[in-house]
C-alpha cells in the first residue's frame, strides 16, 4: 500500500522508441491522477512503443499495467502522436479503476441474500 511519503512506483519503458526525459516526466505526471484516486495500486508501468511497419495511422502504441490487490488493470491504445496516446492511456485506465472501484462499493452496499429455512413470513395483504 502507498504512503504519503513512499514515491509511486511508475516504470517507464520504450520499444523502438527513444525515451527522453521530457516523455518520461509527462507520464510521472499524468498517472499522478491515477494515484489520486486509488491509493493502493503497487506500481504503474508503461510501455510506448512506435510501429511503423504495420498501420501508418496509429503509429504510437502505449500499454499501461496496473498492480492492484486483486486482479491487475491493463490498457492498450494507439495514436498518431505519442503524447496523445499517453493521455488516452491515462483516460481508459482511469476508467477501470473507476469501474472496478464501483463494483466494490456495489458489493458492500449489497449483503448477501439471507435463507429462511423454518421461519414464517407474514402474507402480504
Amino acid at each position: 500500500m502507498n504512503q504519503n511519503n513512499r514515491p509511486h512506483e511508475v516504470i517507464v519503458s520504450g520499444i523502438h522508441l527513444e525515451l527522453t526525459q521530457g516523455m518520461k516526466d509527462h507520464v510521472r505526471e499524468k498517472m499522478e491522477r491515477l494515484f489520486r484516486h486509488e491509493g493502493h495500486i503497487v506500481r504503474l508501468k508503461v510501455e510506448l512503443e512506435c510501429d511503423r511497419k504495420h498501420d501508418h495511422d496509429h503509429k504510437f502504441i502505449a500499454k499501461g499495467h496496473v498492480v492492484i490487490n486483486g486482479p491487475d488493470i491493463n490498457a492498450t491504445v494507439q495514436a498518431e502522436d505519442c503524447y496523445k496516446a499517453i493521455d488516452l492511456l491515462v483516460d481508459k485506465l482511469d476508467h477501470g479503476l473507476r469501474k472496478r472501484h464501483g463494483l466494490h462499493k456495489d458489493k458492500r452496499n449489497h449483503p448477501h441474500a439471507i435463507e429462511f429455512d423454518g421461519v414464517e413470513l407474514p402474507k402480504a395483504i
